[in-house]
């Protein structure tokens, strides 16, 4: 999990009042624009919020503000934490935002049609939803399946392509491999491939006799052109 820095908008006003850093710096260290520090410079913001020193809850060292101080194109950077928290393991679906909840059944259509393989608890961990929900789209008998649009859930930031392929490789395990029936497609004959007529078989050909062809040649090497005919009659 990323280093987020804490309460930037208090931590803003503590650098404003406290350094002599310029806007740009602290408005990237505090992932705000320059117009706000300013804002905050000129008393037009914050009025209200106490400032937090980013150095007592060791975000910031004073080493790192001396050197942005000194150089204004140095970039400020989070202090590494003494100790981390291991980030707690989602339980339960996953969280969908409420301006994304309309797209959900769309999702889950795609998943139905695209990935049939996938039980309806991996659709629910995918996208957030019911395992009633998605009989109903299965079924056709959503209240809402007339207008439903198969819609990857990857594209609309339901899920990630990671998470999906995850789920996919978990439902393919231990299923057979299709037919080729189930395939639709066989392999086809040699003499298919090779557009031979049938009862041909290439390997009932006549091999070719040498010394017949040579006996030929040599009977027409041997006969008299008319033209030399005509000459020793002369």
């Amino acid at each position: 999990m990323a280093q987020q820095l804490l309460m930037p908008k208090a931590t803003a006003v503590w650098l404003v009042d406290n350094t002599a850093l310029s806007f740009d710096q602290i408005a990237q260290f505090c992932k705000l624009h320059p117009l706000e520090v300013k804002a905050i410079a000129d008393g037009e913001s914050a009025q209200g919020i106490k400032g937090l020193d980013p150095i007592a809850t060791g975000q910031l060292s004073r080493d790192e503000i001396a050197r942005a101080e000194n150089n204004p194109n140095h970039k400020l950077k989070l202090s590494e934490p003494k100790v981390r928290v291991p980030e707690s393991k989602r339980k339960g679906p996953r969280y969908t935002p409420v301006s994304k909840r309309q797209d959900r059944p769309n999702a889950i259509l795609w998943l139905v049609r695209n990935h049939p393989e996938l039980k309806d608890a991996q659709i629910s961990r995918l996208v957030g939803t019911t395992k009633s929900t998605i009989e109903q789209i299965r079924e056709r008998t959503h209240w809402n399946s007339a207008n439903l649009t198969p819609m990857d859930p990857v594209t609309l930031g339901l899920c990630s392509q990671i998470d999906l392929d995850l789920e996919v490789e978990r439902a393919s395990k231990g299923r057979p491999l299709p037919t080729a029936a189930e395939l639709g497609a066989t392999l086809e004959s040699a003499r298919e491939t090779e557009k031979l007529p049938y009862g041909t078989d290439p390997e009932e050909e006549k091999e070719i006799d040498a010394d017949a062809v040579f006996a030929k040649l040599k009977s027409l090497k041997s006969t008299p052109r008319d033209d030399e005919d005509d000459d020793q009659r002369f």
